[in-house]
């Protein structure tokens, strides 16, 4: 029978088939795992070359870009990209470090404008009575205004879902969540240790402790990374926040100027601002991550575990114990944010004092004001230190009841929770089921060992967290304090940016403030115009400013160079400031050309200013190396500028163009005027204003400067009060005129109207000098009856020193200022 049934099994056609097929997928099954082989060992070959090949580029590559690196830092230098981004290389342990700094888009200023411009009214910082932005000073402190402040820096923080910041975030935010669930670990395994060691289980013992170490290294590895992604955050948001307000701080707009000197909405300057305020606040910030998110999270998941094991008897007593903590904590807290806010304004004012004495070191030793300077000072100190000292008594008191409350009662409170399971079996949860069933006593025991092990970990974990939470009242008032400071900081920048000073609804604007600019400048003339234009000193944002000329009006064409001269205070600079956009244009119209440098115009100011970095950078200032070699400038070029401005020998003498130094304290007086006129040289402006840009170089030298920039075709609109540069000028204009001294006379040099007024001043000098000998007879009837009375003991005494030398002190000095305006005069004519 079985033979028969193998035999029609082997006739079997579709049984033939199948074998048949079988044997043929098993043949190609073999080859294509011999063809799958032969891929791989190919494969696995062509990787090898590759990635040998790909190691020896990227090897070239990053080779060639340390060297680019290291010679565009020697040379103080970076790239520009395409998209208006820049690329620099910055020291980092022997080599250097890439960064790429993208410029903020204008639209990105316009978007975020109206959160620091136009609150919303819920956030309570808008005052109907006075609408301007910023919006008025609220205090500091955890409500809605916070709130706004916050949200509205942390657009700027975190621009975007896929950014840089977000992913630190999420990161962190992974971290926290494992330390949570790590501590879940902890506190079971916590207690099954506890519970082998009573029972007396060796071994079990043993794999507890191992599980244990295993556990702690896991933990310790990411407590690290918690910190650690907590710094990345804190430097990424403070990256973020530098950059926005160094694009808004330092533009075209010239804001860094108007927001000290016309504004006034942060004090004394943004630097206390920007270097220590920003850095609180985005620590802050980073630390608030985990010090609100994960205690909420630990709250949220130890409460969820207690309750399992404690039963709802115990959850409403967390959660009663959690109320009344915060309820007392926040009714005797201090006001921190209203403390730090203040204290940050203090330290920024003792800052000032300090950069005040630095920045005027030598003027004060010449007067030698050390003690007046000690004594601000340290009236300046004492006014710091008493106020952190009131800040530390307050800490005292609250420091006092916070660790009361939060570690002693918190500690008692919870052995009272964690005696719900043995004494109150009834309300324990699932934790008093055992002592409820019965069972062995000892058994019994051994498990509430564990349980009670296991719930007092938790116990001690929901402590910390709840601790953490309610620490945090005090870190969000200081936080809110910072965020107030940054947000006024942004705010007040973003109102210069866009001018945006508007007066109260009902009353007209102060005369000559901000609010009250009526006046047009055109950038795009060929030239320099002035019509109707009040010259003004501003005040402060909201005064109004001092006018100095009720109405100027003048133009300069190329060619027509002009010398503006004066009595001091007159208004002379503040004509240049006027023209450069510094000073407001409060009536009338002022042209000038649109760009500043090469076919523009330039301004040399009263104190030369020398930049930080090499030799190089102070000749094309404000250009950098990477605007010069896009200009087809080099450093053969420069040497030839430097030989012009009497400057040759200086790259020999401070070793070469890459040279770095603090070159305010390596230049003379002299040559950092020259080093300002070899500048003009290098960008070559259509019209430049000099303010008294050679007053510390001789005379020789002076006029070989002037002959050289008017050569270079630059048309000079000088402002001093030396005569003798009146033979290297066509027109004069002269300030301080009349009665009050607001008037002015615009004159062609050599003219009769030029040499008419020349007469008329020698003459009032004339007349002045020859009123000496009157004065000298009524000084004598005078000396004459005063002697009548210097008597002493019946005699009369010889009259004072000084009454013989005074008159003739009057006469020499007149004398000297006649011949002085003769020489001056007789030299200017010659030339003419």
């Amino acid at each position: 029978m079985a033979a028969q049934s193998t035999l029609r099994q082997s006739h079997d056609p579709l049984q033939a088939l199948y074998n048949h097929y079988a044997a043929i997928l098993r043949t190609r099954v073999r080859d294509a795992s011999k063809l799958t082989k032969l891929l791989s060992t190919i494969t696995l070959a062509l990787t090898i070359i590759g990635t040998g090949y790909g190691a020896r580029r990227w090897y070239k590559k990053s080779r060639a870009e340390r060297e680019t690196g290291r010679r565009l830092l020697r040379r103080n230098s970076g790239l520009r990209g395409k998209d208006g981004s820049r690329t620099i290389y910055v020291p980092y342990r022997d080599s250097t470090s890439k960064v790429v700094i993208h410029p903020t888009k204008p639209t990105t200023f316009d978007a975020h404008r109206r959160l620091f411009l136009q609150p919303p009214r819920a956030a309570r910082m808008a005052d109907a009575s006075n609408p301007q932005a910023p919006p008025p000073q609220t205090k500091p402190g955890l409500n809605l205004a916070f709130l706004h402040q916050f949200l509205s820096l942390l657009n700027i923080m975190i621009p975007r879902w896929n950014s840089k910041e977000s992913g630190l975030l999420v990161s962190h935010g992974v971290f926290l969540m494992l330390r949570t669930y790590l501590s879940l670990v902890v506190a079971r395994l916590d207690g099954e240790i506890v519970r082998d060691l009573v029972a007396g289980n060796g071994k079990a013992f043993l794999w507890g402790i191992a599980k244990w170490l295993g556990v702690g290294t896991f933990s310790s590895y990411t407590n690290a990374m918690i910190k650690f992604l907590q710094s990345k955050v804190s430097i990424a948001f403070r990256t973020r926040l530098t950059r926005y307000i160094h694009d808004l701080y330092l533009n075209d707009h010239l804001n860094y100027y108007k927001l000290s000197n016309l504004d006034g909405g942060v004090g004394q300057g943004a630097d206390q601002f920007i270097t220590q305020d920003l850095t609180l606040f985005c620590a802050s910030a980073a630390s608030l991550y985990s010090s609100l998110g994960k205690p909420f999270v630990d709250i949220c998941v130890f409460n969820y575990q207690l309750i399992q094991s404690l039963g709802p008897l115990a959850f409403t007593g967390l959660l009663s114990n959690y109320f009344l903590t915060a309820t007392i904590l926040r009714r005797l807290s201090p006001p921190f944010g209203k403390l730090k806010a203040v204290e940050g304004r203090r330290e920024g004012d003792f800052r000032a004092l300090h950069s005040r004495l630095i920045a005027n070191a030598e003027e004060v030793a010449f007067y030698g004001g050390d003690e007046m300077e000690k004594h601000f000072l340290d009236k300046g100190f004492k006014d710091l230190k008493h106020w952190m000292e009131g800040i530390y008594s307050l800490k005292i008191r609250y420091n006092m009841l916070e660790d009361f409350v939060l570690k002693y009662s918190w500690s008692a409170f919870g052995y009272l929770i964690t005696s719900l399971p043995v004494f109150l079996p009834a309300w324990g949860g699932l934790g008093s089921a055992q002592e409820l069933s019965g069972g062995e006593r000892q058994g019994r025991e051994r498990n509430r060992m564990k349980d009670f092990i296991t719930n007092k970990r938790l116990m001690l974990s929901l402590a910390d967290a709840g601790g953490r939470m309610m620490y945090s009242i005090k870190d969000l008032s200081e936080l809110a304090g910072y965020t107030s400071r940054v947000y006024t900081l942004i705010s007040t920048l973003h109102r210069v940016h866009s001018d945006a000073y508007h007066p109260p609804p009902g009353t007209r604007p102060e005369l000559y403030s901000l609010s009250d600019i009526q006046g047009t400048v055109h950038k795009g003339f060929d030239g320099i115009r002035l019509e109707h234009v009040p010259v003004v000193a501003p005040a402060l944002y909201p005064m109004g400013g001092d006018d100095l000329i009720e109405s100027l009006s003048f133009i300069v064409h190329s060619g027509e160079h002009l010398l503006i001269a004066g009595p001091n205070g007159v208004g002379k600079s503040a004509v240049a400031r006027i023209v450069a956009g510094l000073w407001p244009t409060y009536r009338g119209l002022v042209s000038r050309p649109r760009t500043i440098g090469m076919d523009g115009i330039m301004f040399l100011p009263q104190r030369p200013y020398l930049s930080t970095g090499t030799l190089r950078d102070q000749v094309i200032y404000p250009h950098t190396e990477v605007d010069m070699k896009d200009a087809g400038r080099r450093d053969i070029e420069l040497s030839q500028i430097l030989e012009e401005a009497r400057l040759g020998y200086i790259p020999d003498r401070e070793g070469g163009w890459d040279t770095k130094k603090v070159w305010k304290d390596v230049f003379s007086g002299g040559e950092k005027q020259r080093m300002g006129i070899a500048r003009l040289l290098y960008h070559e402006p259509r019209y430049a204003f000099i303010d008294e840009g050679t007053s510390a170089v001789s005379s020789d030298v002076e006029g070989l400067l002037y002959e050289r920039t008017k050569a270079k075709g630059i048309t000079l609109i000088t402002i001093s009060t030396r005569a003798s540069l009146k033979r290297y000028h066509i027109f004069t204009l002269t300030l301080g005129q009349g009665e009050h001294g607001d008037e002015w006379e615009f004159q062609r040099i050599g003219t009769e109207s030029e040499k008419s007024s020349v007469e008329k001043e020698l003459a009032e000098l004339r007349e002045r000098l020859a009123k000496v000998e009157e004065w000298k007879k009524r000084k004598q009837d005078i000396d004459e009856e005063l002697a009548r009375v210097w008597l002493d003991g019946g005699e009369e005494l010889a009259p004072p020193a000084y009454a013989e030398a005074e008159g003739v002190q009057v006469e020499e000095h007149w004398q000297g200022k006649v011949d002085e305006q003769l020489s001056s005069e007789e030299s200017a004519r010659s030339d003419v």
